[in-house]
């Protein structure tokens, strides 16, 4: 079956239909537009809608999709205020594990929570949405999601999301507020490692690692490189021989201790900062695997970055927060497929790129979907 049959699939799972002047209207078939219009690089529902109304797009759906009728604009957000967004959250992680095609053993998943930051000033009861994201860091692609009501609560929304996931193998990167011990026995119920950062929330725990890691003969890597200016030189450490340490064994399978020294060098004024991080793990790094892996949690940064670049998702003006929600979502979806048509197809291209060509050439669009009809899981 063809992802994008998969993908079809998944958003006829929270389907249901609206009668509205003698016509039929579906659900999965506002979801469809939304996804195309995203991938054209179109940033609103409205700037969606009035793109579905032009003769082309409408000839372009109703022969790739067969969507002959569209509705008005305001038909068109309430079909969408249907949607069940806790059902489509589910769905869309069945979907994403198609799209990845890959074993998760060795590889990194890095968790990490974003706050969307219009909905403070939408919604009636001050609530803000906070969504907690899980990708794999190597490819780029989205593998959960989960919402919170606040950054304090994306501790229990990372564990809630981390028994969503099918994530055997992995290793799971989060910062300090998931160093927790509850957390770990999360990760390591779904047959994955962890690899947490531990700040001042575990006091005692990252004396005992900052102490131990500055004082004795710790197995190291270096890398060095030249970046924006300035020099970056970053020295891992790892130690796998941690009977010495008091909390082992409050810790689930926890088997390793580590830390990574990043000292940066101005080019120009050859002035010189550095700053330490310290680390746990249930996996038996080494100091190579520590920095690997460590590096390689920006990832989720990086794709919370691409949604406000591409999809300006923090400027999002919609009321229902449910629908705040569905459209998180679908913004997900259209980025998944935008980085994987890229490292197949196109990689020395822009993800912009991309998407710009497909809204202003929609046979562009036509052969973007057709790779992922003939790609099948």
């Amino acid at each position: 079956m063809g992802i994008l049959s998969n993908l079809q699939s998944a958003m006829q799972e929270v389907e249901s239909e609206s009668l509205h002047d003698g016509y039929w209207y579906c659900i999965s078939d506002a979801l469809l537009i939304l996804v195309c219009g995203m991938l054209c690089s179109l940033q609103t529902i409205g700037d969606i809608h009035e793109w579905s109304q032009a003769t082309p797009t409408r000839t372009f759906l109703e022969k790739e999709f067969g969507i002959s009728k569209i509705p008005c604009r305001a038909q068109f957000y309430n079909i969408l205020a249907y949607v069940d967004a806790e059902k489509f959250k589910h769905e869309f992680t069945k979907w994403a594990k198609t799209i990845l095609q890959s074993s998760m053993t060795g590889k990194t998943v890095a968790v990490d929570g974003k706050t969307i930051c219009s909905t403070d000033k939408l919604t009636k009861d001050g609530s803000v949405l906070h969504i907690a994201s899980a990708i794999v860091s190597e490819y780029g692609l989205v593998i959960g999601t989960h919402e919170c009501e606040t950054k304090t609560g994306e501790a229990t929304a990372f564990r809630e999301l981390i028994d969503m996931l099918d994530i055997s193998g992995a290793v799971v990167v989060a910062d300090a507020l998931h160093c927790k011990r509850k957390s770990a026995e999360a990760v390591v119920g779904a047959g994955a490692d962890y690899l947490f950062v531990v700040k001042d929330n575990q006091e005692t725990l990252k004396a005992d690692i900052e102490l131990y890691i500055q004082n004795e003969d710790v197995p190291s890597h270096k890398t060095k490189e030249k970046n924006g200016g300035r020099i970056e030189t970053r020295t891992a450490y790892a130690c796998r021989d941690i009977g010495w340490l008091d909390q082992k064994d409050k810790w689930q399978n926890l088997s390793c201790i580590g830390a990574i020294h990043r000292e940066f060098e101005n080019i120009k004024s050859r002035q010189k900062t550095s700053e330490w991080h310290y680390y746990i793990s249930s996996a038996s790094l080494t100091a190579e695997d520590l920095l690997k892996h460590a590096r390689l949690e920006w990832g989720v940064e990086a794709m919370h970055w691409l949604l406000d670049v591409h999809f300006a998702e923090d400027k999002t003006r919609v009321w229902d927060m449910n629908l705040q929600k569905t459209l998180n979502i679908l913004r997900k979806v259209a980025l998944n497929m935008a980085r994987d048509f890229k490292v197949n197809t196109c990689p020395k291209s822009s993800i912009s790129g991309i998407l710009r060509r497909n809204l202003f050439d929609l046979d562009n669009l036509t052969a973007f979907l057709n790779f992922f009809r003939c790609k099948t899981n």
